[in-house]
């Protein structure tokens, strides 16, 4: 790590310790004292994440928030990664997305504090790159679900629940600073959370604010390869060199205010949070398809045409979310309201300068397929290009969204046995508008010089560039393409429009019934769903209303087999809905060859049963040793694909007829069905003397798989046979320091293409923490060290024919940082 970010760090570090000081010594002039420190934040953190698990009334995993402090991640995805049957994809080597128990991202619901939101991308799918972790109280991630949850949470249910003023009497603060660097390309980190609190018997608020950024190079290849039918030989079509720079911001701020009272009114509440997400890219990319393509992985003296992208680009997602939230004391009724209004923006504006129709003599080797070389007969800045042609690529969801719900329960006895009758009612309101990602051709002026904008300076790179490729001034040139008046706003075409209106009514019932060996939870929740779907296909409305229930049943029997050791069955069901890029009524009609591709309004929604099981046995404080295994059946699977359909809804003319319709259509005889061991214990469990050495481990095992509307068999998106985590954690006189390993199998990626699929992938991540041995007055502070891939992997996907189709790398992560709390 360079020098000037250790100097600033120590800065930080002093000045932090010298300013809490006075701060808190005005309350109690006291000396400041050595003492001997024995916390134990990673074993504290863990009971209680086990202690809220084996009371719970279903088969879940808790993270607490000391954990989430603790671990060497850039976000919530990286904490969830690493618990039993939890999967992370990436995007340019930072966790986004959240497998759970291998199936899609969509079949997975995130709330805050109970109140789900949207997903900003497209209304349906949430991501976690964006979620700040200085909120995060304790997350809930509920694998078994139960009516009081949404309909939609397939494979599992996820809680963030946020710190409360309440926590702690008086005032409370906590501050956390980190600066790092990435290695490939030296690009600055830097971390900045602050919280602080203040409550009495009656009052209290909680404010927060975040901020987080990551400068980075990603090193990419991509391949068009195929393999020749008689000898199996690779065939290069085409080598796509890239240099992508990225900085990636997200923010967060909000609160909470809260009156508790003693009477019938027992809470009051406002809180607030926004979050925001801000991906800036900048890319460099040359191609180089072959003309005359051979069996081989090398060549030489090819006439290849050359292609240069340039680009100056931005994604942005956020979301608000108001609650107003009161809970009453109804003679025996416990009741909780909450009205809920939450905003989400998903935007991507891509302005791309491309020069085709270069021509070269190239000679490449493919020896090592990670790293392919390919040489020029000349500089690359002297390549003469054809044309320049301007591509904009855009995409754009607004989801406005409002939420009334109320829940309410009593402790009741039937047949002599204690219980607990949970009743709610909820209306889903949300309105979306926006279009899907959509590219459009725009004229880009002769007047502008691109080589002018070459700085000369090489790429940053993993790997070798053999090329000789150079770093554009991109933002310059964005800027002067801008000023000319040619790169206006995006114009989406009408087949991508997206205008949707949803409502969804639920009301639930569900008793829990105490036994002298457990309890039993069951009930059954109602759903309604009825939305409209207004588009266009060739100038032609298209409007579209529908509505359907369903009614999910569950069932869960939490069995003591023995103070420590729990048995877990449990019987639920689910819907899923499509995402508003799917349900979208707009389309583009090919009247000539009789094809349709776009959305489908009458998608139907996914119906899910299944099965859990699961046995527990903490067989010592902050220990666990558990084995789960879970089955589903999904009814209608939501895929792309190409089937046969009647057109009327998009042309009323030819109603009646059969025409080819591209786009989301439902399979059938969807199925998922695993196995999860999870392992955590301390060596002082066995010698008595070995003190804060322990271990985590767990595994999974997946299979999924579903049958299209051509009868063959697919995997599901984001299943991946094999997943498992190994953790060794020490902690003893205020140091703790945890290192863990992550993989995870091949999965088929639905992102970009649902026939590529990601290789095999893991990590190596490594935390240091050290609390000072200082007495500051009630305050503690803590320096810590996170390092981040430090195998330096290579990420790989393939194309649907087995060939490697891109590779990409971003280097090791390094982040110093500072904690403060009293």
């Amino acid at each position: 790590m360079t020098s000037h970010v250790v100097k600033k760090l120590s800065a930080i570090a002093l000045g932090s310790l010298s300013a809490s000081v006075p701060l808190i010594a005005n309350a109690n002039d006291k000396p400041m004292e050595m003492v001997t420190v024995t916390a134990a934040p990673i074993r504290d953190s863990q009971q209680a994440a086990f202690d809220a698990k084996k009371f719970s009334d279903n088969y879940v995993e808790i993270i607490s928030s000391d954990t989430i402090g603790r671990f060497p991640d850039q976000n919530l995805a990286d904490s969830l990664g690493r618990l039993p049957g939890l999967a992370i994809e990436r995007d340019q080597g930072q966790a986004r997305y959240i497998n759970l128990r291998g199936a899609p991202f969509r079949y997975t619901s995130i709330a805050f504090d109970g109140i789900d939101v949207p997903g900003a991308e497209n209304g349906r799918i949430p991501r976690f790159d964006s979620i700040p972790s200085v909120i995060t109280r304790r997350i809930a991630v509920n694998k078994a679900i139960l009516p009081s949850m949404p309909g939609e949470s397939v494979a599992g249910f996820i809680n963030i629940e946020t710190f409360s003023p309440f926590t702690q009497e008086g005032w409370s603060f906590a501050a956390d600073v980190g600066l790092g660097e990435q290695d490939l390309g030296g690009g600055d980190i830097e971390k900045y959370g602050l919280r602080t609190s203040w409550s009495n018997d009656k009052f209290g608020f909680v404010v927060f604010t975040s901020d987080n950024s990551r400068e980075q190079i990603t090193d990419t290849r991509e391949y068009d390869l195929e393999r020749d039918a008689n000898t199996g030989e690779l065939i290069v079509n085409e080598l796509d060199f890239r240099s992508y720079k990225v900085k990636r911001e997200d923010s967060a701020y909000g609160g909470t205010l809260e009156f508790r009272g003693e009477d019938k009114l027992q809470r009051l509440f406002l809180s607030t949070l926004y979050s925001e997400f801000i991906d800036s890219e900048q890319r460099n990319q040359f191609v180089f398809a072959v003309n005359s393509p051979e069996a081989g992985t090398q060549a030489s003296n090819k006439d290849v045409t050359v292609t240069r992208a340039l680009e100056d680009g931005e994604y942005q997602n956020s979301t608000f979310s108001n609650t107003l939230g009161a809970d009453f004391q109804v003679g025996e009724w416990r009741v909780e309201a909450r009205a809920n209004s939450t905003e989400t923006e998903f935007s991507m504006n891509l302005p791309i300068p491309q020069s085709v129709g270069g021509a070269a003599v190239a000679s490449y080797d493919l020896s090592d397929i990670e790293d392919p070389k390919l040489y020029l007969d000349r500089d690359l800045a002297t390549v003469n290009y054809a044309a320049t042609i301007g591509i904009h690529y855009g995409q754009e969801l607004n989801i406005d969204g409002l939420k009334l719900k109320v829940d309410a329960e009593r402790d009741f006895e039937w047949f002599s046995k204690s219980a607990v009758l949970r009743m709610g009612l909820q209306r889903d309101s949300r309105e979306a508008d926006g279009y899907i990602a959509t590219p459009s051709i725009k004229a880009f002026p002769g007047s502008v010089d691109i080589d002018s904008y070459n700085t000369g300076a090489l790429w940053d790179s993993n790997t070798t560039n053999t090329i000789g490729g150079t770093i554009y001034d991109n933002v310059g040139l964005r800027n002067t393409w801008a000023a000319s008046g040619d790169l206006g706003p995006m114009t989406p075409t009408e087949d991508g429009l997206i205008a949707i209106q949803e409502e969804i009514i639920a009301a639930y019932a569900m008793a829990t019934t105490e036994f002298d060996w457990g309890n039993v939870v069951a009930g059954a929740r109602f759903e309604q769903t009825d939305y409209s779907s207004k588009g266009s296909a060739n100038g032609n409305p298209v409007n579209v209303e529908d509505d359907f229930n369903h009614i999910l049943p569950s069932i869960h029997f939490n069995i003591n087999l023995a103070d420590n050791l729990k048995l877990r069955i449990s019987g639920s069901t689910g819907v899923n809905r499509p995402t508003y890029n799917e349900w979208r009524a707009a389309a583009r009609i090919d009247v000539i060859e009789e094809e349709i591709n776009g959305g489908n309004p009458r998608l139907k929604a996914e119906e899910a049963m299944g099965i859990d099981t699961a046995i527990e046995w903490y067989f010592a404080p902050a220990s666990i040793l558990s084995a789960g295994m879970f089955y589903r059946t999904i009814d209608k699977v939501i895929y792309a694909d190409t089937s046969t359909i009647d057109p009327g809804i998009y042309l009323s003319s030819a109603a009646g007829e059969s025409w080819t319709y591209s786009g989301a259509v439902n399979g059938k005889d969807g199925e998922m069905q695993g196995l999860e061991l999870n392992f955590v214990g301390h060596a002082a469990d066995l010698i008595d003397s070995i003190h804060g050495l322990g271990v985590s481990a767990n595994i999974t095992v997946l299979d999924s798989e579903f049958t299209g509307i051509d009868g063959q068999n697919y995997d599901l998106p984001g299943t991946s046979d094999l997943l498992y985590n190994f953790s060794v954690f020490y902690e003893d006189f205020g140091l703790s320091a945890r290192l863990n390993y992550q993989y995870r199998d091949e999965w088929i990626s639905p992102i970009e293409d649902p026939s590529e699929y990601w290789g095999e992938q893991e990590r190596v991540d490594l935390s240091i923490s050290y609390e000072l041995p200082f007495d500051l007055q009630g305050a503690t502070m803590s320096v810590y060290a996170n390092a981040n891939n430090l195998t330096n992997e290579t990420d790989v996907r393939y194309a649907g024919n087995g060939t490697i189709n891109q590779s990409e790398s971003y280097g090791r992560r390094y982040l110093l940082g500072v904690r403060l709390h009293f």
